[in-house]
């Protein structure tokens, strides 16, 4: 990095945090520190939504996602749009009309403290993790890649945000994610138009595409019922529904996102803004992961593009034997680019000379893959600590070892603007959570508002350092994103069908819904554990079986339901 790319880096960073404190000081109750003071319009709630989900996580993971597996992983989010129109219809108007804090308030009224207690504490666990894994997700590869320490960036990001979540609470949260996702977006289109610029001439676009799906990496969809693939249309429409119901309909870091909005309607409207535009974001997304594996077939790549893997090899019995495979690699990457130029040169009426260059790719990427695999299996053997799952740094070994003076600073800026806009989210409504679900709900005496709105200050920087303290323990997990999702899949399910079931199953009451909710988080995670199915399906499953359990033990167990919220 050159002073031009600390500047851009460091002027960016502090610019958020000093807006977003200046602008949203001084909340005078909890309802302004928690809601906002109801002022935000549709395009924040929408912005805000996104920028909640979009983590520094999906900047870094996804494209590496799409390099090694192609455009499939979007399929994960064709539910999404479905989730929100159902959103908008039954919670929305029932979380305003009951004119809630949050969204685990609800449950209390239609079934007792226990049951909003238990759903409350179920979100704190699995967010709390995940405020940790999106601070740790950045700092870990800008660690590894840069030499930088991994536990003085956690804290820096950590600290970063918590400064002006502090002080200006969820209006602080919806004013600074407009200025990070304009800075985002804005990053990740420059850095897709460099990629089309940098490669050879004479390949455009289109062409660059259609090198992409000689080599597979444009099969987006998927309508096999094999539980073995993770990503297939049906897990995307059906569990991928599940999971953003769960997530944006009863995750207090969304729900607080939209009640922050002036009315139902722009509230709703900000939703329905997130479920048209999250599809083609992610998408485009992916597209770059898949430019970028286009680019590295006309440049050599690293056989393994986590550094640390190299540094713990070169030393070690085996890097004759990894350098034999680096060669190879260098050798196979030749003849691709090769069968590339004459796939390319093909006239389409020639179809059989263009089948047999398609094929001839496809066998190379499949030689390619088995070198990589190699060198996987020397790194392990050398240091089984080294992670050789590289997604997470494909993208910004691109990055810094291709783009120009500045723009490296201001793309090091996209990843950790997108790493504070989620985790202040985070720890705005876990700090909410806290504040409204447990605190003040078991606290007998009355206190003033700026009593809470000092509480909720407080358990917002407690929120952080425990975020902070996760992050310096966490290690890397496979895939960064798959882990939030991982996270997320194991408690999203049980708290949605809890919420279903609250919704529309009324004859079901709180004793049988609180015994249910026990027995199905203990089942979700062993199955987890022993990995019955692909975990876009716990959401579902987790559901289905609190909501089944639920009603056949409210004939035991049944008391008094209230339905006095209908």
């Amino acid at each position: 990095m050159q002073i031009i790319d600390w500047i851009v880096l460091t002027g960016t960073l502090l610019f958020i945090v000093l807006y977003g404190t200046w602008k949203t000081k001084g909340s005078k109750n909890v309802q302004e520190y928690i809601r906002g003071g109801n002022e935000a319009k549709w395009w924040t709630v929408g912005l805000s939504v996104m920028a909640t989900q979009a983590s520094a996580i999906t900047f870094l993971s996804t494209p590496g996602q799409a390099f090694h597996s192609g455009m499939g992983f979007v399929q994960f989010y064709f539910g999404l749009p479905i989730a929100m129109v159902i959103i908008c219809m039954v919670f929305i108007p029932l979380y305003h009309k009951l004119n809630v804090y949050t969204a685990y308030e609800y449950l209390e009224s239609r079934f007792d403290l226990k049951t909003r207690s238990l759903t409350a504490i179920l979100f704190l666990i699995q967010r709390g993790l995940a405020a940790g894994i999106t601070i740790f997700a950045p700092a870990i590869i800008l660690s590894a890649v840069l030499g930088w320490d991994l536990t003085i960036l956690n804290i820096i990001i950590g600290v970063l945000v918590i400064i002006y979540t502090v002080s200006g609470g969820t209006k602080a949260v919806n004013v600074t994610q407009k200025q990070q996702m304009a800075i985002i977006f804005t990053g990740m289109f420059i850095a897709f138009f460099l990629i089309i610029s940098y490669l050879p001439e004479g390949v455009t676009f289109s062409k660059a595409l259609d090198i992409a799906g000689a080599s597979g990496k444009m099969e987006i969809l998927d309508f096999s019922f094999n539980l073995d693939n993770r990503y297939t249309f049906w897990s995307g429409i059906i569990g991928g529904s599940f999971l953003a119901l769960s997530y944006f309909g009863t995750d207090q870091s969304q729900v607080q996102r939209y009640l922050s909005g002036k009315s139902v309607k722009q509230s709703q409207l900000g939703l329905l803004f997130n479920g048209l535009l999250k599809v083609p974001m992610q998408f485009f997304i992916l597209l770059v992961g898949v430019m970028v594996f286009v680019f590295y077939q006309f440049n050599p790549s690293p056989i393994n593009f986590n550094p640390a893997a190299k540094e713990a090899i070169q030393d070690s019995q085996y890097a004759q034997e990894y350098t034999q495979l680096e060669e190879e690699l260098t050798k196979i990457q030749k003849s691709k680019e090769e069968f590339i130029t004459k796939y390319l040169a093909e006239k389409e009426t020639d179809k059989k000379s263009k089948l047999n260059n398609k094929s001839a790719i496809s066998s190379l990427n499949e030689t390619d893959q088995k070198i990589r695999n190699k060198a996987k299996e020397l790194i392990t053997k050398v240091d089984p600590e080294v992670e050789t799952n590289d997604k997470d740094y494909v993208f910004i070994h691109f990055i810094l070892n291709n783009l120009p003076r500045g723009l490296i600073g201001l793309l090091l800026a996209v990843i950790l603007c997108a790493a504070m806009s989620s985790t202040a989210s985070e720890l705005n409504a876990l700090a909410s959570t806290t504040a409204v679900d447990l605190y003040k709900r078991n606290i007998k005496e009355e206190r003033t508002e700026k009593h809470y709105v000092n509480a909720s200050k407080f358990f917002t920087l407690a929120w952080g350092v425990m975020a902070i303290l996760v992050a310096c323990f966490a290690n890397l997990f496979d895939n960064l994103i798959q882990l939030v999702n991982i996270i997320g899949s194991i408690f999203y399910g049980n708290v949605l069908g809890i919420f279903l079931l609250a919704f529309f199953i009324k004859f079901v009451s709180s004793n049988a819904t609180f015994v249910a909710a026990l027995i199905t988080q203990v089942i979700v995670i062993i199955g987890w554990y022993y990995d019955w199915m692909p975990y876009l399906w716990l959401n579902l499953f987790g559901c289905i079986l609190v909501m089944a359990i639920a009603m056949i033990l409210q004939p035991l167990l049944g008391s008094t339901t209230k339905v006095s919220t209908e």
